[in-house]
């Protein structure tokens, strides 16, 4: 009973366009105020690293007039909840509210504690008459245990929505630093993960907190739309037009995928699975990529 019923929530909640997820300081008010108009298609408001310790109480308190703020013109709100026990229960208290569309779980190194929050969410939905399992997950990965457990985590409840490597923390787990050599293999099994699992792939290969350089940010998000990652998580403004452009496709692409979907409807009239364009095969791996460039266009929603 229990499974049919998260089958048919499922069915019913759409995949999120995420191409930029913007942290803010859920108690630093005037940023709070400001996110929605940086143009990221999420917002996350941010319990855990960014908040001190002795605000945390307050920013939970003013998490309901925060979530008002960000809400609207199609933006996701996103909360970030702290990792110790007693922590997460008064975040989930405080954030598991109208308005909420996921809940970013840091540190994430099982499917069991997923399965945990994922029940204690339920919980909270009832006990409010929140529809049931319109809160997602997206899952940050940052400790190299978790990359043997990706598969698991992925797949631990129908809440997953999207997984993502914390490069800062990832690095620091290991010894290292967050740069090219060392963030490429566990960015990929992330991706693969996700893919795997029907999740938003997000993120690139390199440190988020390397804002400054636009050159380097912008073709390092370029690199990683050119491997299958559909959005990035921003923390700060000027990395949101950033990843906006980077993870969308151009007029060309737009332009080749509508011609392919186009021939592809007149081959199977013909009863052809593959045909040439271009001067190129077309076949079903083709179809799926321009039919996946379509739904990255604007106003789209993802199709993984």
């Amino acid at each position: 009973m229990i499974k049919d019923t998260w089958e048919a929530v499922g069915s019913e909640i759409s995949v999120p366009r995420w191409r930029s997820l913007l942290f803010v300081p859920a108690h630093v008010q005037r940023y709070v105020e400001t996110a929605r108009k940086r143009g990221p298609d999420g917002v996350i408001l941010d319990l855990e690293d960014s908040v001190p310790q002795d605000q945390k109480g307050e920013a939970r308190r003013k998490l309901p007039d925060s979530v008002a703020k960000v809400a609207g013109e199609g933006t996701s709100v996103l909360v970030r909840v702290n990792r110790g026990f007693r922590a997460l229960a008064a975040d989930l208290d405080a954030a598991v509210m109208a308005g909420v569309d996921a809940l970013v779980l840091p540190k994430t190194d099982s499917a069991e504690w997923v399965l945990e929050i994922a029940n204690a969410v339920s919980e909270l939905e009832g006990e409010r008459n929140l529809p049931l399992g319109r809160i997602r997950f997206l899952a940050q990965i940052e400790t190299p245990s978790a990359l043997q457990k990706l598969a698991a985590i992925a797949s631990a409840h129908p809440r997953m929505v999207a997984m993502a490597l914390g490069a800062e923390d990832f690095s620091a787990a290991v010894g290292g630093s967050p740069e090219f050599d060392l963030l490429l293999t566990p960015n990929l099994s992330v991706l693969f993960a996700a893919r795997a699992a029907g999740l938003l792939p997000l993120g690139f290969v390199g440190s988020i907190g390397e804002f400054s350089d636009t050159h380097k940010l912008r073709e390092a998000a370029t690199r990683a739309r050119r491997l299958g990652f559909v959005g990035a998580l921003a923390i700060h403004p000027t990395q949101v037009a950033i990843f906006n452009e980077a993870f969308s496709p151009s007029a060309q692409e737009l332009e080749w995928a509508h011609r392919v979907v186009a021939a592809q409807t007149d081959s199977a009239a013909r009863g052809r699975g593959a045909f040439a364009l271009d001067g190129k095969m077309v076949d079903a791996p083709v179809i799926r990529r321009a039919r996946e460039i379509i739904a990255l266009g604007p106003q789209a929603e993802l199709v993984v």
